[in-house]
Protein backbone atom coordinates (compact mmCIF):
# COMPACT_ATOMS: atom_id res chain seq x y z
CA UNK A 1 0.00 0.00 0.00
CA UNK A 2 1.30 3.43 -0.94
CA UNK A 3 1.44 5.84 2.02
CA UNK A 4 0.49 9.44 1.34
CA UNK A 5 2.86 12.20 2.43
CA UNK A 6 1.77 13.61 5.82
CA UNK A 7 0.50 16.91 4.38
CA UNK A 8 -1.47 15.22 1.64
CA UNK A 9 -3.02 12.77 4.10
CA UNK A 10 -3.83 15.57 6.55
CA UNK A 11 -5.46 17.55 3.73
CA UNK A 12 -7.59 14.56 2.76
CA UNK A 13 -8.64 14.00 6.38
CA UNK A 14 -9.45 17.70 6.83
CA UNK A 15 -11.58 17.72 3.66
CA UNK A 16 -13.39 14.66 4.94
CA UNK A 17 -14.04 16.26 8.34
CA UNK A 18 -15.28 19.47 6.70
CA UNK A 19 -17.48 17.50 4.32
CA UNK A 20 -18.93 15.49 7.14
CA UNK A 21 -19.66 18.40 9.48
CA UNK A 22 -20.28 21.32 7.12
CA UNK A 23 -21.71 19.74 3.99
CA UNK A 24 -23.44 16.56 5.03
CA UNK A 25 -24.55 17.25 8.61
CA UNK A 26 -24.71 21.06 8.80
CA UNK A 27 -26.96 22.04 11.67
CA UNK A 28 -26.71 25.82 11.18
CA UNK A 29 -29.53 25.96 8.62
CA UNK A 30 -31.73 23.81 10.83
CA UNK A 31 -31.18 25.98 13.92
CA UNK A 32 -31.66 29.22 11.95
CA UNK A 33 -34.96 27.95 10.56
CA UNK A 34 -36.14 26.72 13.97
CA UNK A 35 -35.40 30.06 15.64
CA UNK A 36 -36.15 32.30 12.66
CA UNK A 37 -32.87 34.21 12.84
CA UNK A 38 -29.38 34.36 11.37
CA UNK A 39 -26.64 32.17 12.78
CA UNK A 40 -24.72 35.17 14.18
CA UNK A 41 -27.80 35.94 16.29
CA UNK A 42 -28.00 32.30 17.41
CA UNK A 43 -24.31 32.43 18.32
CA UNK A 44 -24.79 35.67 20.27
CA UNK A 45 -27.77 34.21 22.11
CA UNK A 46 -25.77 31.10 23.06
CA UNK A 47 -22.88 33.23 24.33
CA UNK A 48 -25.18 35.38 26.48
CA UNK A 49 -26.92 32.23 27.75
CA UNK A 50 -23.59 31.23 29.31
CA UNK A 51 -23.62 34.43 31.37
CA UNK A 52 -24.14 38.18 31.05
CA UNK A 53 -21.64 39.99 28.85
CA UNK A 54 -20.82 43.57 28.05
CA UNK A 55 -21.50 44.59 24.46
CA UNK A 56 -17.74 44.97 23.97
CA UNK A 57 -16.98 41.47 25.26
CA UNK A 58 -19.79 40.00 23.18
CA UNK A 59 -18.36 41.71 20.07
CA UNK A 60 -14.94 40.21 20.86
CA UNK A 61 -16.37 36.72 21.26
CA UNK A 62 -18.42 37.04 18.07
CA UNK A 63 -15.46 38.60 16.24
CA UNK A 64 -17.77 41.34 14.99
CA UNK A 65 -17.38 45.07 15.28
CA UNK A 66 -19.23 46.86 18.11
CA UNK A 67 -21.77 48.66 15.87
CA UNK A 68 -22.83 45.39 14.23
CA UNK A 69 -22.97 43.68 17.62
CA UNK A 70 -25.31 46.44 18.79
CA UNK A 71 -27.59 45.71 15.80
CA UNK A 72 -27.56 41.98 16.64
CA UNK A 73 -28.34 42.63 20.32
CA UNK A 74 -31.08 45.14 19.44
CA UNK A 75 -32.76 42.47 17.31
CA UNK A 76 -32.47 39.85 20.07
CA UNK A 77 -33.86 42.40 22.52
CA UNK A 78 -36.77 43.22 20.17
CA UNK A 79 -37.56 39.48 20.09
CA UNK A 80 -37.59 39.37 23.90
CA UNK A 81 -34.57 37.05 24.11
CA UNK A 82 -32.07 39.36 25.83
CA UNK A 83 -32.07 42.53 27.91
CA UNK A 84 -29.58 45.39 28.03
CA UNK A 85 -28.88 47.22 31.26
CA UNK A 86 -26.30 49.76 32.39
CA UNK A 87 -23.08 48.21 33.67
CA UNK A 88 -22.97 48.70 37.46
CA UNK A 89 -19.29 49.67 37.44
CA UNK A 90 -19.05 51.60 34.16
CA UNK A 91 -21.93 53.83 33.14
CA UNK A 92 -20.62 53.95 29.56
CA UNK A 93 -20.98 50.17 29.15
CA UNK A 94 -24.06 47.99 28.76
CA UNK A 95 -24.55 44.46 30.09
CA UNK A 96 -26.48 41.98 27.95
CA UNK A 97 -28.41 39.29 29.85
CA UNK A 98 -30.65 36.48 28.71
CA UNK A 99 -34.40 36.44 29.39
CA UNK A 100 -36.45 33.33 30.23
CA UNK A 101 -37.62 33.23 26.58
CA UNK A 102 -33.99 33.54 25.51
CA UNK A 103 -33.04 30.61 27.75
CA UNK A 104 -35.67 28.45 26.00
CA UNK A 105 -34.42 29.53 22.55
CA UNK A 106 -30.77 28.91 23.51
CA UNK A 107 -31.66 25.46 24.87
CA UNK A 108 -33.41 24.61 21.58
CA UNK A 109 -30.34 25.79 19.66
CA UNK A 110 -28.08 23.63 21.84
CA UNK A 111 -30.32 20.59 21.31
CA UNK A 112 -30.27 21.04 17.53
CA UNK A 113 -26.55 21.81 17.28
CA UNK A 114 -25.59 19.08 19.75
CA UNK A 115 -27.54 16.22 18.19
CA UNK A 116 -25.11 13.79 16.57
CA UNK A 117 -25.97 12.58 13.07
CA UNK A 118 -27.24 9.02 12.67
CA UNK A 119 -24.00 7.98 10.93
CA UNK A 120 -22.01 8.86 14.05
CA UNK A 121 -24.46 7.04 16.32
CA UNK A 122 -24.17 3.98 14.07
CA UNK A 123 -20.38 3.70 14.42
CA UNK A 124 -18.93 0.67 16.13
CA UNK A 125 -18.13 1.60 19.78
CA UNK A 126 -14.41 0.96 19.22
CA UNK A 127 -14.38 3.30 16.20
CA UNK A 128 -16.31 5.94 18.14
CA UNK A 129 -13.84 5.64 21.02
CA UNK A 130 -10.88 6.02 18.62
CA UNK A 131 -12.49 9.06 17.00
CA UNK A 132 -13.12 10.55 20.44
CA UNK A 133 -9.45 10.10 21.40
CA UNK A 134 -8.24 11.74 18.17
CA UNK A 135 -10.65 14.69 18.39
CA UNK A 136 -9.83 15.21 22.07
CA UNK A 137 -6.14 15.29 21.19
CA UNK A 138 -6.71 17.73 18.31
CA UNK A 139 -8.78 20.04 20.54
CA UNK A 140 -6.13 19.94 23.27
CA UNK A 141 -3.53 21.41 20.89
CA UNK A 142 -5.37 24.76 20.96
CA UNK A 143 -6.27 27.08 18.10
CA UNK A 144 -4.23 26.78 14.96
CA UNK A 145 -4.41 28.23 11.48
Amino acid sequence: MNALPDEELATRVWRGMRGLVVDRHERRKEVCEALGMSFIRVKALRLVAAGPLTLRRLAEQLTTDPPYTTVVVADLERRGLVERAPHPGDRRAKIVSITPEGVRAAELAERILGTPPAALLALDPADLDALDRVITRLLATGPAS
